[in-house]
């Protein structure tokens, strides 16, 4: 098992951390600088409002560089909890933003220019406390839903991988065991990263992990700076055993040529690789990829192999998203054939995984 600082270091090599002053004042704040003890400290007003980060164009080029390099601290104004009723019944208020890793399909650059680096939130127990406050609210979950059969399900990743949030800062063990101590909530993460720091936590049964998996030659390509699929897979077992639900985001679907034979042999080597106990609570979302055109551009300034893949004007549409971006996916006939395919490739080869969800 690597040790914490070797896997901090493996990802961030901080310089720069710029603050906002109440946020660096705050004891999480100094935890994360604790860390990164050689880093050079920019007071600033606003974590939105940083110049030299956000729609600096110029960053295109050091896309990497400045997810490795920089940090943000900050403090989460708007405390609210948004009904989701997908992956989740609600999707929590962040604890972080942005990302150290540079998957090329990642929608949190799109709201951010271009500069994509880690954002902590330091008043975490701002963050729990309104947590705790609103699952009280909902009383217990009396019918079953695609999300969860009885708790109420809170995403807390949607704009970050807080396993690699964990490297960071104590965030997330707070929010672990906050949800250990509702019956009635479960807290949900997918990720794309193997942090077994968070096998030393005691989740109870109330923090669902969602790894990510796809073909490896996709991978490749597409997943940059982060585990391997097959770390993540060799994973689940151990989570599960240490005391969260594990499930799986078959995530994202990429359709290009030879895609059915490559998704058939990863499930495939789930069905070899995972013990019972893993099959046993197992669950899915399949998630067929959603694109943007000005992630597009960006891509082509850093990444332009990933954008064969994923820019496809001859099988895709613009798409409106919930939070009112346009996007393209799949056109509406390729998509429905596609999630039939997904749906009957796991049938045939992990008739055990129950999804959730498709789409």
């Amino acid at each position: 098992m690597s040790r914490p600082a070797d896997a901090l270091s493996r990802l961030l090599q901080v310089r720069q951390v710029y603050a906002e002053p109440a946020a660096l004042a705050s004891p999480r704040g100094q935890q994360v600088l604790a860390r990164f003890p050689g880093a050079e400290v920019v007071e600033v007003p606003s974590h939105w409002k940083i110049p030299e980060l956000h729609g600096n164009e110029g960053n295109v080029e050091r896309w990497v560089r400045v997810k490795s390099e920089t940090l943000v601290l900050g403090v989460k104004k708007s405390l609210t909890a948004r009904l989701n009723g997908r992956s989740a019944n609600w999707i929590a208020p962040s604890t972080a933003n942005g990302c150290a890793m540079a998957c090329s399909y990642c929608y949190v650059p799109r709201q951010k220019g271009y500069a994509n680096p880690i954002t902590v939130f330091t008043n975490i127990e701002q963050i729990t406390g309104y947590l705790r406050r609103h699952v009280a609210r909902q009383g217990p979950k009396t019918e079953p839903d695609q999300c969860d059969p009885h708790a109420w399900v809170y995403d807390l990743g949607e704009n970050s991988d807080c396993s690699v949030d964990a490297l960071v800062s104590d965030n997330v063990a707070d929010l672990v065991a906050t949800f250990a101590e509702l019956p009635t909530a479960k807290a949900s993460f997918a990720t794309k990263y193997v942090n077994r720091q968070l096998l030393d936590l005691d989740p109870r049964g109330r923090t669902r992990i969602r790894f990510s998996v796809m073909p490896e030659d996709d991978a490749k390509v597409l997943d940059i700076r982060t585990s391997r699929v097959a770390e993540r897979i060799a994973a689940v077992d151990d989570f599960v055993e240490a005391g969260y639900e594990v499930h799986l985001n078959l995530s994202p679907v990429v359709l290009r040529e030879g895609w059915e034979a490559d998704w058939a042999q990863l499930l495939r080597r789930l069905d070899d690789e995972l013990s019972p106990a893993a099959k046993a609570q197992a669950a899915a979302e399949v998630i067929l990829l959603t694109h943007n055109r000005d992630l597009h551009q960006v891509n082509l300034g850093w990444h332009p192999k990933a954008e064969e893949l994923l820019w496809r004007p001859d099988l895709q549409q613009p798409k409106r998203s919930q939070n009112g971006s346009w996007n393209v996916r799949y056109r509406n006939d390729v998509k429905r054939a596609g999630v039939t395919r997904v749906q009957e490739l796991v049938a045939a080869h992990a008739p055990w995984l129950r999804i959730r969800y498709a789409f």
